[in-house]
């Protein structure tokens, strides 16, 4: 044991271990937080936006498309109608979300419904949106191994699920690694897609112009004798059935917006340029494979999808057709793969804005050394892995399972922009495009949230709903709990605030670096921070003749919001230093303060106890810590033990470090008195307790 009154050599820092340095050679090494460009050249330009967000949108081809003309059935007259309305659709939801981003620039979805509808609407988008993007990613998984293993000998099949499952955790470690080196990685995937699929396309339609009047003329017999059998009603209800049933061709197109953080400054312009990639580039894709369909007759097949039995009828007319197959259900593969980047994405980023807001976790908000939110990461994970399992890579049963809550999350976004422009006053005609807007995108989206929840519900959507239900719930717990130890340790610690401070300016008196040194940790001013320097001096009376206020301006998705991110968090940090010191002053001690931050507080704090120590060779260093009477299991899950982590690795170093108590009781009777409050004039000559 090394005496507080010892000068030692301390090590620099603890070296890494095995594990951690294994986990910087995968993930790659920390990155430096002091850099002012850092954010500039981690964030998002607009293509690879495109390339990371606009896949999960653009992915929907692969089975919106499909699922609205087989619902149309013998009427294929209709795809014409199907094409324009869903073209005008696309185009109609993006530009909401285009115009939502220049009034709610960190965001969309969750934000928009907790602002403008009220907390318990925003918990229920956020639990719908979790539940989505984990759901996403299995989707296009499960999809992406169908279509691999669709050309592969059938023998090869009890492979698919490991594969899957493989996959999954690839896209896991790219994500750790960080945002934009995962989309790096996947750019030349997306490009194929573009480019094979565009081939399509182009083809199938030059190809049929020959017969376009012939087409037109069969469209318009079809139209006149449907009308006929039908009659107008009865056209609109099956062409209003089908489109809802070919609803999953939007999902995706909110990615942008809940991701806004992400992008490179100027955010929001080049978020709506985004938009604008990602609406053209799905409209163009969607409604040119229904017009394709129905150009060539394509029907169901049983085992192949519509999109493999056009690729099959486009290449028969082309030069090495074969080929050209295998490139289009490859690049749908890859694609699917991608778009499983967007859960990856977005999901990690509502964890991370449900946890600032005490909903879930506060871990789910803290930065990874790569500022990544790595528990977010690893959440979303494990979510979309469990849905795999639990449904075997069914992707019928999983897109049944997500569809719903999609349009949930759309419809709550578009209530709140509508609630927001009926609020603003002004009679300009921005405000009546923008009610407009917001209310033909509302109207669109709860009508599919309508029809697919009751024609879906018994086919698995209401496991989305039971799910989403409980995941509620859970948040609704923890918000509780988080509430309920506040209150409390606000009410045991209420009078050490009233504690008097050095007038502002008074200068703080000077320490000696050879005298006894009591180093107290610190977050924001209040009654742990004060309670953990009262004990200190009241345990050991007379013996410390200045104090050293350290603390650690964490680095959570919270704060990290762009370039100018750093100096706020400095600010803010010393700020509640600069409340100690003045605390101190006014009871007689010298005082000072050092601050240091960082993704990782435990870390961090290591480093800047290390520095203290050099400079002041007799410190003891104290850290506060909320003791619950009774621990159970959500404690040490909804309560971070950093006190703790950073005692164990200064008492290795062999410097003396205390973790002071702060009581929370949980049972009915009443809590244990707080410490006396010392007097300055006894500072020094407070009674051992």
């Amino acid at each position: 044991m090394v005496l507080p009154s010892e000068s030692e050599n301390l090590p620099a820092h603890t070296e890494p271990g095995l594990w951690q340095r294994l986990r910087r050679k995968i993930l790659g090494n920390p990155v430096d937080v002091k850099n002012r460009r850092l954010f500039h050249q981690m964030a998002l330009t607009p293509v690879l936006a495109w390339i990371g967000l606009g896949a999960d949108a653009l992915s929907s081809s692969a089975y919106g498309p499909e699922e609205a003309f087989k619902a149309i059935g013998e009427h294929t007259y209709l795809a014409v109608a199907l094409a324009i309305a869903t073209a005008l659709t696309v185009g109609l939801i993006s530009a909401a979300y285009s115009a939502l981003v220049e009034n709610f620039p960190n965001g969309g979805g969750y934000g928009v419904a907790s602002k403008l509808l009220g907390e318990k609407a925003g918990l229920l988008s956020g639990s719908a949106l979790l539940v989505d993007y984990a759901l996403t990613i299995t989707t296009s998984i499960a999809a992406a191994g169908d279509a691999i293993f669709s050309f592969l000998p059938v023998s090869w099949g009890h492979h698919k699920l490991w594969f899957e499952v493989s996959v999954i955790c690839l896209l896991t470690v790219l994500n750790l690694r960080g945002v934009r080196e995962s989309i790096l990685v996947l750019a030349p995937m997306f490009l194929i897609f573009l480019i094979t699929h565009v081939t399509l396309l182009f083809g199938g339609i030059v190809m049929h112009v020959p017969e376009m009047a012939a087409t037109t003329h069969n469209v318009s017999a079809g139209f006149s004798h449907g009308l006929g059998m039908l009659g107008w009603a009865g056209m609109f209800l099956l062409l209003a059935h089908a489109y809802s049933l070919g609803g999953g061709t939007y999902t995706g197109i909110e990615a942008v917006s809940n991701a806004l953080p992400l992008m490179r400054e100027p955010r929001v312009a080049n978020a709506q340029r985004t938009m604008l990639y990602l609406a053209v580039s799905l409209a163009i894709t969607a409604g040119g494979l229904l017009v394709c369909y129905l150009l060539w007759g394509t029907k169901p097949q049983e085992g192949m999808t519509m999109n493999a039995v056009l690729a099959t009828q486009v290449g028969g007319h082309l030069p090495g057709g074969g080929l050209f197959v295998i490139l289009i259900l490859a690049s749908e593969a890859t694609l699917l793969i991608v778009a499983a980047q967007a859960g990856f994405l977005g999901g990690p980023r509502v964890l991370a804005n449900m946890a600032v807001d005490s909903w879930l976790p506060h871990g789910f908000a803290s930065l990874s050394e790569r500022l990544t939110t790595g528990n977010g990461v690893m959440i979303m994970a494990a979510s979309s892995l469990a849905a795999l399992l639990y449904t075997d890579g069914n992707v019928d049963a999983l897109v049944v399972m997500y569809s719903i809550n999609v349009f949930l999350t759309f419809s709550l976004t578009m209530a709140g922009m509508v609630v927001f422009w009926w609020r603003n006053r002004s009679a300009s005609g921005l405000r009546r495009r923008r009610l407009a807007l917001f209310s033909s995108s509302l109207l669109l989206c709860a009508t599919i949230l309508v029809v697919t929840a009751c024609s879906k519900f018994s086919e698995g959507g209401w496991v989305t709903m039971v799910v989403t239900g409980c995941l509620v719930g859970v948040c609704v717990l923890v918000r509780w709990h988080y509430r309920s130890v506040g209150k409390q340790a606000s009410q045991l610690y209420a009078e050490l605030g009233a504690l008097p401070l050095a007038p502002l300016g008074q200068p703080a008196l000077p320490l000696k670096p050879g005298n006894q040194t009591a180093a107290i940790m610190v977050g924001a001013y209040g009654g742990l921070g004060i309670h953990t320097l009262l004990t200190a001096l009241r345990i050991f009376p007379k013996y410390y003749q200045q104090v050293v206020f350290l603390s650690v301006g964490v680095m959570d998705s919270g704060t990290f919001k762009g370039e100018d991110t750093l100096e706020e968090l400095r600010l803010r940090t010393q700020q509640n230093l600069d409340l100690y010191v003045r605390l101190a002053t006014a009871m007689g001690l010298p005082a000072t303060s050092r601050l240091a931050f960082g993704t990782d507080a435990v870390d961090e704090a290591e480093r800047l106890c290390l520095d203290i120590k050099k400079e002041f060779h007799r410190t003891v260093f104290f850290a506060g810590k909320l003791l619950f009477e009774q621990e159970r299991l959500h404690h040490r899950i909804l309560h971070n033990n950093t006190a703790y982590a950073i005692q164990k690795r200064l008492q290795w170093l062999g410097i003396p470090t205390m973790v002071v108590p702060a009581r929370i009781t949980t049972s009915p009777r009443p809590p244990s008195p707080p410490e006396p409050v010392i007097p300055p004039a006894q500072v020094g000559a407070v009674p051992s307790g």
